[in-house]
């Protein structure tokens, strides 16, 4: 049997066709390279089926294409998309709060099919969150290549003034961050473009080891992108620009990208307007995406071209600088030849460039280039020879490196020369997946991933079809007496059927729990997940799920956590022996609040420690292994048993439980529960009753119609 693939593409419009490339912020190189990489991937003998999640989307501002489930790509290749969130089309930072429901989407699904992938390949941070969890639950290898990174971003933008508040409003950098820090700890294998990705970007990553990661170039399609233009597709492009300039026979500055930020077009602009040499000698194109009507476009694409409008204005460059509104994709390498054929130049002015593709693209076409040196564009002009580079941060610099560049013309037939020698021999796309199909089969381990399913561990289910998840020492810690009473006559009446169980959470030990549980009369549990979700055991059983303990295990070291904290004694203190755990340090704070958390996570990144702080009711914090928490615990339980997620019902009332309200399980939230819960009213499988703890509880049980 052939290698099986999935490919997590999570955020954009994605496609088989037609790519509406620099549409927004989110469809831009990444999706291409996707593309590509997966017709690439299909094309092997030794791949039998390639596939890519994606978002399904019901929005009538964009093509009906993306609210398609399925899409086949090529034969052995296909997009499966999947919904989560609301239906419109969203911009991927507002994705977080509904990726554990595409997460569990995914594990149910896998579940389904007769042979789970061999590895999954996560591009970017919210498909490498996702990947994490999938490959956490399921034992399936997971490859990571974040395209860009939050850290370098947040560190950009932060060099050029930006505020950090309005940073994490725009961006939600902290999530970010923290689903690459959670992708890197899960990754078999993290692939990048260049070797300074590696060294001085994902080196900033507590949890990124180098030994893990591999240089792996994209590659461009030979067929798309090459010297040999045509007349008739130069007239084409004549026309595309033409209405714009005065003299359209210039040498043309050439810069495509999406109108973001990052891109830093405007600093081109002012450059160019700077300059009488470049004025004189050159016009300036600048391909920057489609735009129907301004008033349509984001924020920062808005702001990117009123900058933009507003140089052309100052400098006065009316018949010297194209903007057209429309382009085609298919027309992008008419355009390089274009630009080619009269002598121009490719300028790529990014503050921050992880590869550089249309670099790439423009060399392939025989048109040198200017870019800024950072990322990429380094690891390229060491091999294609073909271009300056320059500081981008510096308007001087970079228009020095440009008139430098169109100054003689020997030199340009040199670097067109070399540039389309060297994408030929270096960057093809056959290239690029014969590297990374035999990275994969070199550095990943293909073990069988862990088998869950109840008939291979036990003879029975032991948990029926729906379970009752209850906590003991919240929602049951004081209850009315006329809402446990109702709450008990439900149970009992449920009890002489296998197919409902009952299950209790608990911070104490299991043993402390069943001293405590029979004082509330209730029917007997199935499950008890106690220590803070880091042990489950089985109705009077004294041993721990030996699988669950194994599988939270893996690169726990107790002691050393502990001594990573050590230092921090004037924020916690340890709690007594009896709050302990093989698998989990409990500490209690000295002041309430949130705050003690990044400095906790930061000491356990910086010693290299596989665990992560739950903080409990403002006060109480347990460290436990990176994979155990309560809602892992209850996947584990789900998977294990068959269980369906849908059929599970969690309450959640305390600080800390925000956890238990994210993905496909159904919960419920009473009335008087913490103010932190609040910001999960909008999520669909969150009920919010208006009745306090146990009447609470029952209502959200009727709203489900559990039991």
């Amino acid at each position: 049997m052939g290698l099986r693939l999935l490919q997590l593409h999570l955020h954009g419009l994605f496609r088989s066709h037609d790519l509406e490339l620099g549409r927004d912020a989110d469809t831009g190189g990444q999706s291409l390279y996707v593309l590509e990489l997966v017709r690439g991937l299909a094309a092997r003998p030794e791949v039998e089926q390639v596939d890519v999640v994606t978002r399904l989307i019901h929005d009538r501002r964009v093509s009906a294409d993306y609210s398609r489930p399925n899409e086949e790509v090529a034969p052995g290749a296909r997009i499966i998309r999947m919904p989560f969130g609301p239906k419109r089309y969203l911009r991927k930072e507002l994705f977080w709060p509904y990726l554990d429901d595409l997460a569990d989407q995914i594990v149910s699904y896998l579940q389904q099919q007769e042979h789970l992938p061999d590895w999954i390949h996560s591009h970017y941070a919210d498909a490498g969150y996702v990947g994490a969890l999938v490959s956490r639950r399921l034992g399936i290898p997971l490859v990571f290549t974040g395209h860009s990174l939050g850290r370098e971003k947040l560190r950009r933008l932060l060099g050029v003034g930006g505020d950090h508040e309005q940073i994490e409003q725009t961006y939600s950098i902290s999530q970010r961050i923290d689903a690459e820090e959670l992708a890197l700890a899960h990754s078999s294998l993290v692939i990048t473009s260049t070797r300074q990705e590696i060294d001085q970007q994902y080196a900033r990553y507590g949890r990124f080891v180098s030994t893990q990661a591999e240089v792996v170039p994209p590659g461009v399609d030979s067929i798309r992108f090459h010297p040999v233009h045509s007349s008739t597709e130069t007239d084409v492009v004549d026309g595309l620009f033409a209405p714009f300039l005065r003299e359209p026979s210039l040498p043309p500055l050439l810069a495509i990208s999406r109108a973001v930020r990052r891109k830093n077009i405007p600093a081109l602009v002012e450059a160019y307007g700077r300059s009488s040499v470049l004025r004189q000698r050159h016009n300036l194109v600048l391909v920057l995406g489609c735009r129907d009507d301004p008033r349509q476009l984001e924020k920062q694409q808005r702001e990117v071209f009123q900058q933009v409008f507003d140089l052309v204005d100052r400098y006065d460059l009316y018949g010297r600088v194209a903007y057209p509104k429309q382009h085609r994709r298919d027309q992008i390498p008419a355009i390089y030849r274009w630009a080619a054929l009269r002598h121009g130049l490719f300028v790529n002015p990014a503050l921050t460039e992880p590869f550089g593709l249309t670099l790439l693209e423009a060399a392939a076409c025989g048109l040198p280039m200017v870019a800024t040196d950072d990322g990429g564009p380094r690891d390229i002009l060491a091999r294609c020879e073909n271009g300056l580079l320059a500081d981008v941060t510096d308007l001087e610099a970079l228009q020095d490196s440009i008139e430098q560049a169109g100054s003689n013309p020997d030199q340009w037939r040199r670097w067109r020369e070399n540039g389309i020698e060297a994408v030929s021999r270096h960057f093809s796309w056959d290239a690029h997946v014969c590297h990374y199909l035999a990275l994969m089969k070199q550095r990943l381990e293909f073990a069988q991933p862990r088998s869950l399913v109840a008939s291979e561990q036990h003879q029975a289910n032991q948990l029926g079809e729906s379970l009752l998840l209850l906590d003991l020492d919240s929602s049951l810690e004081q209850p009315e007496v006329e809402g446990f009473a109702v709450l008990r006559q439900r149970l009992e009446s449920n009890k002489a059927g296998d197919q409902q169980s009952i299950g209790i959470f608990t911070g104490r030990s299991v043993q402390a729990a069943r001293q405590r549980y029979p004082e509330l009369h209730l029917p007997m549990p199935k499950v008890w997940i106690s220590r803070a979700g880091t042990e489950i055991n089985y109705g009077l059983e004294d041993q721990p799920d030996r699988l669950w303990q194994a599988h939270i295990g893996v690169d726990w070291q107790r002691q050393a956590v502990e001594l990573a904290l050590a230092d921090l004694k004037d924020y916690l203190t340890l709690q007594d022996e009896q709050q302990q755990g093989p698998f989990k340090v409990s500490y209690l704070l000295k002041e309430p609040g949130e705050a003690i958390l990044p400095l906790v996570r930061q000491r356990l990144r910086q010693r290299n420690q596989a665990a992560c702080p739950h903080l409990r009711c403002h006060w109480f914090l347990d460290v436990v292994p990176l994979r155990a928490s309560r809602s892992e615990a209850i996947r584990h339980l789900a998977l294990r048993w068959g269980l369906s997620l849908e059929k599970i019902l969690v309450v959640a009332s305390q600080q800390g439980d925000a956890e238990l309200l994210r993905g496909l399980i159904a919960s419920v939230v009473p009335a008087g529960h913490d103010p932190s819960l609040e910001g999960f009213r909008h999520l669909q499988r969150v009920f919010f009753a208006s009745k306090p703890q146990v009447s609470g509880l029952l209502d959200g049980m009727n709203h489900y119609r559990f039991l």
